[in-house]
């Protein structure tokens, strides 16, 4: 079954994010930046000078096998830059034309 996965990161991590998407064989996604948040373990994000920083997020529809090694890479990814900020969610896709 497809599914999307939606990635939520630090725009200080784009390159990083890439190379994942690059090396889990990845090409198709939607990618959004520059948008505002807050996370428990990354922080306030508004981009201004009390909360500096922004963030991306990145959507990709790909097949359940492409999802489950993409997570695999994002665990390996938020154990080395965790403090930066980088979250993965999984949604089921009901159609994919």
């Amino acid at each position: 079954m497809p599914k999307m996965i939606m990635l939520t990161y630090n725009e200080a991590m784009d390159a990083e994010v890439m190379e994942v998407l690059l090396n889990c064989a990845l090409q198709n996604y939607t990618k959004v930046m520059g948008v505002f948040g807050r996370g428990s373990s990354s922080g306030t994000h508004l981009g201004n000078d009390i909360w500096p920083g922004r963030n991306n997020i990145l959507y990709a529809a790909c097949q359940e096998e492409q999802a489950s090694k993409l997570l695999v890479c994002i665990k390996e990814l938020r154990k080395r830059y965790g403090h930066e900020g980088i979250k993965a969610f999984v949604l089921p896709v009901e159609e994919l034309t």
